[in-house]
């Protein structure tokens, strides 16, 4: 059994797991984790490859992995400081990969690399109009993400914690929030996801899917941990599509009995 298909700009997606590509400790690990994981989307940072920095054969892995799974590569814009930054480096995306999709990354603080919500939403507003499908990587601040639907971004993608810290959803309410608001907008947690029982918990809160790097590529076994996430999503999606029960004050017997007991 399968969870139900979502949808991104107007393309099905069947799996609701997003995976970064940096950190692999080889190529070949790389290219196992992306097809064990089951995705469907593989995002790329953009600055890394023009610096050419740790290459090493892993943009050959993720394309071999993209061909063997048929999958959709998602550049992203992660290290941009400014709207312009990020405004060009998409242009460039779209050149080098011939898609309009992109992962809009603007950092604002370099601590715990928060995105910049005005820069954000500037890049954003021009990249749609440039004609983008643009998946802005922001916190979850309901007013910034209202002002980047506003400007036409069709996808939100809100932090669980920083990038990187694996610290899971550290504000469980915020997220909530932004789903009960927007029940019909496609939204992805982005960052902060440590261990597959934060992907069930971002699932069984509503939201359509997960992204995450680190939690892989960090892990003492990348290409199981990839399974694993692989699982966690449809399992935290079936748990949400089912029906999950309510918390209970006090215990509820599970076999209401009365009168007499009996012996079958």
């Amino acid at each position: 059994m399968q969870p139900s298909p979502w949808t991104a700009y107007g393309v099905t997606l069947h799996s609701r797991l997003l995976l970064g590509t940096a950190g692999y400790p080889s190529p070949q690990a790389l290219h196992e984790a992306i097809v064990a994981s089951g995705t469907e989307v593989v995002t790329v940072g953009l600055r890394r490859i023009q610096a050419g920095a740790g290459d090493n054969g892993h943009i050959a892995a993720i394309q071999s992995a993209l061909r063997e799974r048929g999958a959709r590569l998602l550049p992203n814009t992660a290290g941009c400081r400014t709207a312009r930054e990020a405004i060009e480096l998409s242009h460039l995306a779209r050149e080098l990969y011939g898609t309009p999709w992109i992962k809009l990354e603007v950092v604002g603080d370099e601590q715990t690399l928060q995105p910049d919500p005005w820069e954000l939403v500037t890049a954003a507003e021009q990249l749609i109009r440039d004609g983008f499908a643009v998946f802005p990587y922001c916190t979850d601040d309901l007013v910034t993400c209202q002002r980047l639907l506003d400007v036409g971004c069709e996808v939100l993608m809100p932090w669980g914690a920083p990038i990187g810290s694996g610290q899971g959803l550290i504000n469980p309410w915020a997220l909530r929030t932004l789903r009960e608001r927007w029940p019909d907008v496609p939204m992805v947690v982005d960052a902060g996801i440590g261990s597959p029982a934060h992907a069930v918990q971002a699932m069984e809160l509503g939201y359509d899917a997960v992204l995450l790097n680190s939690a892989v590529s960090q892990a003492r076994e990348p290409v199981r941990m990839a399974a694993a996430f692989g699982q966690a999503v449809q399992a935290g999606r079936l748990g949400y599509e089912a029906g999950v029960m309510a918390p209970q004050a006090m215990a509820v017997a599970t076999t209401p009995v009365g009168g007499r007991p009996f012996l079958l």
